[in-house]
């Protein structure tokens, strides 16, 4: 999943850090700027292929956005 998400260049831009923080009792969540995108957790299943990357995607087009117009 690294691969997927840090092998994007434009979100690359966007991250300035990335950790992994092993937990228990099946806790996988990712957040951007404090903002839960998904969690395993919650949904009670594993994130599908493309997906995790698709929500960092959804969650920066708004920024994306501001650097095009500004």
């Amino acid at each position: 999943m690294t691969a997927e998400v840090l092998g994007d260049r434009e979100i690359e831009a966007f991250v300035r850090t990335w950790q992994m923080i092993p937990a228990s009792g099946g806790k996988f969540e990712v957040t951007v700027n404090g903002e839960v995108l998904f969690s395993k957790k919650a949904l009670g299943r594993h994130a599908k292929p493309g997906e995790i990357k698709t929500a960092i995607n959804k969650k920066l087009q708004g920024l994306r956005q501001q650097l095009k117009v500004d």
